[in-house]
């Protein structure tokens, strides 16, 4: 449950900042997978999320007196996370020439009767399975890192890691409002991405069905 996952960080935090032996030990065994995580989301090569995962929990470790308020452990960690993450890209030899723009990423619109809509494939359609639900999981994480820097940080901080709207506004610098229109932007832009694959415009929907008919 996300409200007991962040009930135990405030206690870890809690015990952190009480000088508790055994309380990094816990919080990196706590934090690291999902540091990785938005690392490896927003780096896209697996080196660098490490090297970003193991800066950031250093990076708390030496400035744990920092975090004045326990209960905003997840967004003070994040925010670490984001600046390493930053850091490493300017400097990473994996950095991408440029980013595709967000415009770049929708399917083209077509014209029908007097307005303009976007076809969405019916998701329902799709059969059941695990090896579905696997092959959709991979579909939607490489939906979310071929989005813009900017909006694909929003994504993982609100949708992934499930920071609210303010605390994601704060890790980013930006406002409240901003993250609002990025999200929707970031979420329109996923869902379109990955019913191109289903619509047979990638290689996701030929994994899909070959699964379906494993």
């Amino acid at each position: 449950m996300p409200g007991e996952d962040q009930d135990n960080e405030v206690e870890l935090a809690r015990r952190l900042l009480a000088g508790d032996a055994q309380a990094f030990e816990c919080f990196v065994e706590h934090f690291s997978a999902k540091i990785f995580h938005y690392s490896w989301m927003m780096c896209g090569v697996r080196e660098d999320a490490e090297e970003v995962a193991q800066e950031t929990l250093l990076k708390v470790f030496e400035s744990s007196e920092q975090l004045r308020e326990p209960e905003k452990v997840r967004s003070w960690v994040f925010r670490i996370a984001k600046n390493a993450c930053l850091s490493k890209r300017r400097k990473s030899i994996f950095a991408p020439s440029r980013e595709l723009s967000l415009d770049e990423l929708m399917p083209a619109k077509r014209q029908d009767g007097e307005g303009v809509q976007i076809e969405i494939a019916d998701w329902s359609l799709l059969p059941e399975g695990q090896a579905i639900r696997g092959e959709m999981n991979a579909l939607l994480e490489r939906a979310i890192r071929e989005l813009p820097e900017i909006y694909r940080s929003v994504i993982l901080m609100r949708d992934i890691e499930e920071l609210t709207t303010l605390e994601t506004a704060e890790i980013l610098e930006v406002s409240p409002d901003t993250i609002k229109t990025r999200l929707h932007r970031a979420r329109l832009a996923v869902r379109l991405t990955i019913d191109k694959y289903l619509r047979g415009e990638g290689n996701g929907e030929a994994r899909i069905r070959g699964a379906a008919c494993a």
